[in-house]
């Protein structure tokens, strides 16, 4: 088997009851959670217990998924598996940055919960929010955003680009899209985010990204905004860019693939990672972790 790969869970897979079996059966996964608890009292209930209407609000969705994905890994690596490399879609990308190092879990955490707070605020001010095309190539999705108001933001596998746009579009974008031979979906996200509608989070991103100290990461961890390696040095520009810049996964998968990794490890809620990765293809083992039976059949695996 070639190199692991740990890739962290985005903003979309939230549900009630996240991680909850591991934080009853995994003393590291519980420290982490309780940690979360203790920063921004709630989170656990949310994770557990919470309704989807709370969940789907931005400045809880965050916080939860990322306490949530750092758990997971907490959980993998008390089994004893090591990633040899890191990703994360979107919002993964700050559970990444600690499980590297690269900041310790407190202010990984302080800094998503800040993130969060910022990409609401945005979203608040433009009503906007995120469509996923189906079954048209990314040229095509393109030319369909120049005509519609609309930014590809997310390029997740071949034939599945997910836009940002006002959601008073969402009826002219969707009509394009469906006359060029696509399928559009509507996601539930609470704003168009890794878009300009996302400039005024991005800058707040910076400042406060700029009053803390990074460390390089203890192995690769390839960022969304650049598909390359982060440095310290770089750390709070490229947390700012992607906010506002579009995830390019596909071909983030495939220069990790090109670098060695075969081995493919989801860490938090849901599998839609591992759905991507199976359009992607290329992967000799494609697993995740997200609660004690997954935790389990993962380890057996690797």
């Amino acid at each position: 088997m070639g190199k692991i790969a740990f890739l962290f869970a985005g903003q979309g897979a939230q549900y009630a009851g996240m991680a909850k079996s591991l934080y009853e059966s995994s003393s590291a996964a519980r420290t982490i959670l309780d940690e979360a608890e203790r920063l921004r009292p709630g989170t656990l209930e949310l994770c557990f217990t919470g309704t989807k209407e709370q969940l789907s609000l931005t400045e809880n969705t965050q916080p939860c998924l990322m306490a949530v994905d750092c758990a997971c890994d907490a959980a993998l690596r008390e089994a004893g598996v090591r990633p040899d490399g890191l990703a994360g879609f979107s919002l993964g990308e700050l559970a990444a940055l600690a499980s590297g190092g690269m900041l310790p879990f407190r202010e990984a955490f302080t800094l998503t919960v800040t993130r969060a707070e910022l990409m609401a605020r945005c979203a608040r001010r433009f009503d906007s929010g995120m469509i996923a095309v189906l079954r048209l190539p990314d040229d095509t999705v393109e030319a369909i955003c120049r005509e519609t108001n609309a930014y590809p933001v997310n390029y997740n596998c071949p034939g599945q680009v997910v836009c940002a746009l006002l959601k008073s579009d969402f009826p002219a974008f969707t009509e394009a899209v469906q006359a060029a031979g696509g399928r559009a979906l509507p996601l539930a996200v609470g704003g168009g985010f890794h878009s300009p509608f996302m400039r005024e989070a991005a800058e707040g991103l910076r400042a406060y990204a700029d009053t803390l100290t990074f460390r390089d990461s203890a192995v690769p961890l390839y960022a969304n905004a650049t598909n390359r390696p982060y440095t310290a040095a770089q750390a709070a520009a490229l947390l700012s860019a992607q906010v506002e810049s579009p995830v390019r996964w596909a071909e983030l998968i495939r220069l990790m693939q090109a670098d060695g990794y075969t081995a493919f490890v989801e860490l938090g809620a849901g599998k839609t990672l591992g759905g991507l990765m199976a359009k992607i293809g290329g992967a000799q083992i494609v697993a995740h972790v997200e609660d004690a039976e997954s935790l389990a059949e993962t380890f057996a695996m690797l």
